[in-house]
């Protein structure tokens, strides 16, 4: 669970509108024109409202007035640039060739399934105050005992033979654990760097951070099978207080998760899906299983052994 920067677009449209809105004059039907155009291209209208998308997915918080102004203007540009070649295209037909058509209706579809989900994870409420305590209280490893480790790992081909030669090389070095492996033909990369507790899958995390330094432990996890080898590690605890923003955002994404996988579950058992033709056969006997939490995974490492 990393922190991330929260975005306040009302910030950006504010500035972007004052921006981007011309002085009134005239009538009061002008002056609501004019604030909503930023720009023409040929008949076609460029509005603030399409600026202000585009900013609202960017993130300017940290940016001063000035440099917003110029990034709306930037934007604007860019939307110029846009409707050019959308209109060159238009002109060629492009917009009726059966390739366009199959991505733009796939674009609606998924524009169309995030907005739902959007609103389905719009009411749930946030996680109260007792809750993120609690889970603070509960994960002293990602927090009031929390620790960097400098670490050596091998990820390998997933499987039991996998698995089991990792469990019996696991207090070798790791030169001869990849000799092992090469030796098994079993495909594997391997590396070293500095793990902070958070990039440490949180199923395995108690286990590593029960490791004494020049420790190893095989496990098994989406990168594949690994073993991870603790060189060194040392203490960096995060105070509740500056874990709290990142708890609530953290278990608003699992509850979020977990709300769309239970109303995808729902929908399935209530509608009728026939699989046809060479998926037929292949057709699962029930619903998909559903999507973990979110949860962070160990980056895989920067250096191979050879």
């Amino acid at each position: 669970m990393q922190a991330k920067s929260i975005y306040r677009p009302a910030l950006a449209l504010a500035l972007a509108s004052a921006v981007l809105t011309l002085p009134a004059c005239g009538k009061k039907s002008e002056a609501k024109v004019a604030t909503q155009v930023a720009a023409k291209v040929g008949s076609e209208e460029i509005s603030v409202h399409q600026v202000n998308q585009m900013l609202a997915r960017m993130n300017t918080s940290a940016n001063s007035p000035e440099a917003v102004q110029a990034l709306s203007r930037q934007v604007l540009e860019n939307l110029i640039d846009q409707q050019l070649a959308v209109d060159e295209a238009t002109e060629a037909k492009l917009h009726r060739s059966p390739e366009v058509v199959a991505q733009i209706e796939a674009a609606k579809r998924e524009i169309l399934a995030r907005a739902y989900v959007q609103q389905l994870t719009a009411s749930l409420p946030k996680p109260s105050e007792e809750d993120q305590k609690k889970y603070y209280a509960d994960n002293p490893a990602l927090f009031a005992e929390r620790r960097v480790y400098n670490v050596q790992e091998i990820v390998a081909r997933p499987g039991p033979a996998t698995l089991e030669l990792l469990n019996a090389h696991a207090s070798k070095p790791m030169e001869e654990v990849a000799a092992a492996l090469k030796a098994a033909n079993i495909p594997f990369s391997g590396g070293s760097g500095v793990r902070p507790a958070e990039q440490i899958p949180l199923n395995v995390l108690p286990r590593v951070r029960a490791l004494k330094d020049g420790q190893a432990l095989a496990f098994s996890g989406g990168q594949g099978d690994s073993l991870l080898r603790v060189v060194s590690s040392q203490a960096a605890p995060v105070a509740e207080a500056d874990a709290l923003p990142r708890i609530e955002k953290y278990l608003s994404n699992q509850r979020a998760s977990e709300a769309v996988a239970a109303q995808i579950k729902a929908l399935r058992a209530k509608s009728s899906i026939s699989y046809q033709g060479e998926f037929a056969n292949a057709a699962p006997t029930a619903a998909p299983a559903q999507p973990a939490a979110p949860q962070t995974v160990i980056e895989k490492g920067v250096a191979g052994l050879k």
